[in-house]
């Protein structure tokens, strides 16, 4: 019997906890500040830890806490202390890369489960049978497998769970393992401080611009690598981001046990959106197939290119490219369309004061001459006109924009919205 793919969301801070879990995360993966690959997210105190242990389970979400970084022997005393906390927060399981700490984390907390990070690199059968052996209940697959490969490894371990992404920033290096930063910045990826330089934006400094396509020598004429300069500073080394929404039918009938998407470094709504758009994807292909969704679409005709504009919209002004990666034999990329006008998040839902008057915070410049959306779980988009609607400033005075940063106010026209929005929910305009 098919079962339903777990959908696996980063939060970087309790913002992003609650925004994934209002819009339909199955489980959360998230850390401290230390220790884990994303050292420069926001990242959970204990006491954070526990209060949002405890408001995922209220919810029936599952909560995995990141100890993936690669440590040195100086590091290992907070490990092992670290280790020694973990089990009275009540984390589901703990994702782990370097072998050193997954034999610690046997000695100090046997009881937890260990989900192997991407950093393991795991890419053939001999490993998963290593990692069975050492106590690894969940193995993340390396981006680098294609899906005839994941395919392959799910069907012949049925008692392993496998997790694959499908979303989100590629590292140029085999599975993480890149030295650029260190190299550039002095402060290495492998221990959670990359900086990201490969997404850095670059000018050349002896032409004005520059248009390159490259073709290698014995696949000539076709585009291998392409970079674009024009009078401004260019992401020129940078992959694509990883884009499957397209492939959601296909991926809930291979079975694996959870579909992770990256970004523990991403805004709130970036994660409400990605979050919204994935868990509305994966519920409509469980439906087709027979399988109890978490959420019911009241939508389920929404196809693949409305999927993909979501997508580029959640990624702002400047859609970094979408491709399929080493997903199919022969990678697709994507790009945001010519006509492509994004609708920013300009604010967050904080609470109604009265009826049709909500208390809104403030993300980003919001002028009252634009139509707002409000973004609901199942990518529903309810949208009222700017004449159908009031801005309020944090003085509740009436005003024509409001700024980020600064709490405002929203009145609605009586009747313009059906029934009382959701706090937290996100809003476009």
């Amino acid at each position: 019997m098919l079962k339903r793919p777990e959908l696996l969301i980063p939060a970087g801070g309790p913002e992003q906890l609650e925004a994934a879990l209002l819009y339909g995360a199955d489980a959360v993966y998230l850390s401290g500040n230390e220790l884990s690959l994303r050292a420069k997210c926001d990242g959970f105190s204990i006491d954070e830890l526990k209060a949002g242990v405890a408001k995922a389970h209220a919810v029936n979400t599952k909560i995995y806490y990141c100890l993936n970084a690669m440590p040195y022997n100086r590091q290992l005393d907070d490990v092992i202390s670290m280790l020694k906390i973990l089990p009275e927060t009540g984390v589901d399981a703990l994702i782990i890369a370097d072998p050193g700490v997954i034999w610690l984390a046997k000695k100090h907390c046997p009881d937890m489960e260990i989900h192997l990070s991407t950093q393991a690199h795991s890419v053939n059968a001999a490993a998963v049978e290593f990692w069975k052996e050492v106590g690894v209940q969940r193995i993340n697959l390396a981006r680098e497998l294609g899906k005839e490969d994941i395919s392959e490894m799910i069907k012949r371990f049925p008692e392993m769970e496998f997790e694959i992404f499908v979303h989100g920033a590629m590292c140029l290096a085999i599975s993480g393992h890149c030295l650029m930063s260190a190299w550039v910045n002095k402060r290495p990826a492998n221990l959670g401080q990359c900086t990201q330089p490969c997404r850095f934006e670059y000018r050349g400094r002896r032409f004005n611009e520059i248009s390159l396509t490259v073709e290698e020598k014995l696949r000539q004429g076709e585009d291998c690598w392409e970079i674009e300069q024009g009078d401004h500073f260019s992401a020129i080394f940078a992959p694509s981001d990883l884009c499957l929404v397209p492939y959601m039918d296909e991926l809930v009938a291979m079975q694996p046990a959870s579909l992770k998407i990256e970004g523990r470094t991403k805004s709130p709504s970036y994660v409400a959106q990605v979050t919204d758009i994935y868990r509305t994807a994966l519920d409509i292909a469980c439906i087709k197939q027979g399988i109890e969704p978490k959420f019911t679409p009241k939508r389920q005709d929404i196809d693949k290119e409305e999927f993909m504009l979501e997508l580029f919209n959640s990624s702002g002004k400047n859609p970094r490219p979408l491709t399929t990666g080493f997903y199919l034999p022969e990678r697709q990329d994507r790009k945001a369309p010519e006509n492509y006008v994004p609708r920013p998040i300009v604010a967050k839902l904080v609470k109604q004061i009265k009826p049709n008057f909500y208390e809104v915070d403030v993300r980003s410049t919001w002028h009252k001459d634009k139509d707002a959306s409000f973004l609901l779980p199942c990518m529903e988009r309810p949208t009222v006109p700017s004449a159908k609607y009031t801005l309020y400033n944090h003085a509740q005075n009436e005003a024509d924009t409001l700024h980020p940063g600064l709490r405002g106010y929203i009145q609605l026209e009586e009747g313009t919205l059906p029934e009382t929005l959701p706090e937290n929910i996100f809003i476009r305009a």
